[in-house]
């Protein structure tokens, strides 16, 4: 671990040595805000600074601005910081976030009212997954994920159609990413993702909700998989549809987007 983190600082120690122009103050805010992205537990200030090598008063002000500025927020019922999803809806404001949210949703609409399900869409974010829309059961009853969500990309099934149907190139750059999982898990996962892009599709039960099929299907752009969408399937009694059925009209849903996909250039 020490060794690691000495040759990070001496890569970043030559990056910055080549720099013309810095923004300490700047970069003191993008890296609290990389750390806590980066956590599931709440942070302290004392607990930012230890971590970012930096002292209590040398923060202080920076996350007080933070907080101020809506970028943080505390913790509810605990000590602490953790991201608001500000940055989350910057990023979805982006045009070409906004056009696949504008194009995938009346799709997925349709979608939800056929087969009697929620389903989701869900990008890349550095080593995970994040849900960017969503349509919930049109039913009574309903099992949904929100927007905003993340998990570690390989532990969900988007992250698996996300990996498996990317170029050898893109999903080179993805594995660096991925490595700090361990090279037993990311094996594991890269073997997964194969066999889902040999059958052009993910279907695995949920490790995450029992009694949940997760359904995904590939987003496909210009340049490989944009998007995922996935469908958490939940049997209900009476059944509106078979887990089959509700496959095979994911994936007809998922063919249609990735055909406006493509004619928009994503």
């Amino acid at each position: 671990m020490n060794d690691d983190k000495n040759r990070n600082k001496t890569a970043n120690g030559e990056a910055d040595a080549e720099r013309k122009y810095k923004a300490p103050a700047l970069e003191k805010g993008l890296d609290v805000l990389e750390l806590l992205a980066s956590r599931r537990e709440p942070m302290t200030t004392s607990q930012i600074a230890a971590h970012l090598g930096r002292s209590v008063s040398e923060l202080f002000r920076m996350v007080l601005a933070l907080e101020y500025r809506g970028y943080i927020v505390p913790a509810e019922g605990r000590d602490g910081y953790t991201l608001s999803n500000k940055l989350f809806t910057l990023g979805i404001a982006r045009a070409p976030t906004k056009t696949l949210i504008e194009l995938a949703l009346p799709v997925m609409s349709a979608l939800a009212r056929q087969i009697g399900q929620s389903c989701h869409i869900a990008t890349a974010s550095g080593d995970q997954i994040v849900v960017i829309g969503r349509i919930e059961n049109p039913g009574d009853l309903g099992f949904s994920v929100r927007v905003g969500y993340r998990r570690p990309m390989i532990q969900a099934a988007s992250g698996l159609a996300l990996y498996g149907f990317q170029s050898g190139d893109t999903q080179a750059v993805m594995r660096e990413q991925l490595a700090a999982a361990g090279e037993e898990a990311l094996a594991e996962f890269m073997a997964r993702a194969e066999a889902a892009r040999e059958q052009g599709y993910v279907r695995t039960p949920s490790d995450f909700i029992d009694g949940v099929t997760d359904l995904s299907a590939p987003l496909m752009g210009a340049r490989g998989a944009v998007a995922a969408l996935t469908v958490p399937f939940v049997r209900y009694q009476p059944e509106r549809c078979t887990v089959d059925e509700a496959l095979s009209k994911l994936r007809a849903a998922a063919t249609e987007l990735s055909t406006s996909l493509r004619q928009h250039s994503l």
